[in-house]
């Protein structure tokens, strides 16, 4: 993906590349060491970065014995600071925070796009504070099976979690702890047999858009989890078609910042192929 693909907005204005706070010497805390991993970094300052994530790369380990590579594995070879930028509530609790140092949010493995992450404490603190109050708009891009009735909605079917998946069905044989859970969704374009939604989800549930469609009727083209078996992936995609496209909030420093994100190429060449 070229430099092209990407678009920064800061207090409204649109940043030229010369201009963009990308992975420099320049910028505090920034080592410019080869890397093992190539994830593109599209915004950087003192605080924070925002970097595009690859579909198939996990935000963080899932336990302590899993080795795979993930952007935090990749964070903290590049920043290695950055492992002290922990979750003070989480770690107050129990949980496993120093698995996921700096990370505020998080991508499903399978979804690309843009992930924000903290690179100091105060700037973590004041992140996830601002997602808690739902105060960071996050945009997705998302083919789905099919064509919706209605070309615009709101979906407020609260989630439950049952062992590692989550569902809409709260009562059953348990009846499991519902969180409440709202996703915006809007068709920008139809296809025979599939519809390009743009989704804003208003809060933070895991697996929360691919869910939320399914539930309409409408899951993501090649979800292996929701989808099932009477939707095929087809081939030449491969790969979950959901991608984090725009991220816009106020930073740290009062700021208003807006970064957007292109489809990836596989993705864009099959909607070309659609045409």
């Amino acid at each position: 993906m070229g430099l092209s693909n990407y678009q920064i907005s800061i207090m409204g204005r649109l940043t030229q590349w010369p201009e963009c706070f990308l992975y420099t010497e320049e910028v505090g805390g920034s080592n410019p060491s080869a890397p093992t991993m190539e994830i593109p970094i599209i915004y950087e300052d003192g605080d924070f970065l925002i970097i595009d994530k690859p579909s198939g790369l996990l935000t963080h380990p899932v336990n302590r014995q899993d080795k795979s590579e993930s952007v935090v594995s990749w964070l903290l070879e590049k920043y290695p600071e950055v492992a002290q930028v922990q979750d003070e509530y989480g770690r107050s609790v129990g949980e496993w925070t120093d698995l996921r140092p700096g990370i505020v949010h998080r991508l499903d493995r399978d979804t690309s796009g843009l992930l924000l992450i903290a690179k100091t404490q105060p700037a973590f603190n004041y992140l996830k504070k601002l997602f808690s109050e739902r105060k960071i708009k996050k945009t997705y891009l998302a083919l789905v099976y099919g064509q919706l009735k209605n070309k615009t909605g709101i979906i407020e079917t609260p989630l439950g979690k049952l062992g590692t998946r989550q569902t809409i069905k709260i009562s059953g044989k348990q009846q499991l702890k519902e969180k409440s859970a709202v996703t915006e969704y809007k068709v920008l374009r139809e296809f025979t047999g599939y519809s390009l939604v743009e989704v804003s989800p208003q809060t933070g549930r895991t697996h929360q858009i691919r869910i939320h469609l399914k539930s309409i009727g409408h899951p993501v083209v090649c979800d292996k989890i929701y989808a099932g078996k009477r939707y095929d992936c087809p081939l030449e995609l491969g790969r979950l078609f959901l991608h984090a496209q725009r991220l816009s909030f106020v930073s740290p420093s009062g700021t208003v910042i807006t970064v957007e994100s292109g489809l990836p190429l596989e993705l864009e060449n099959f909607l070309l192929g659609l045409n």
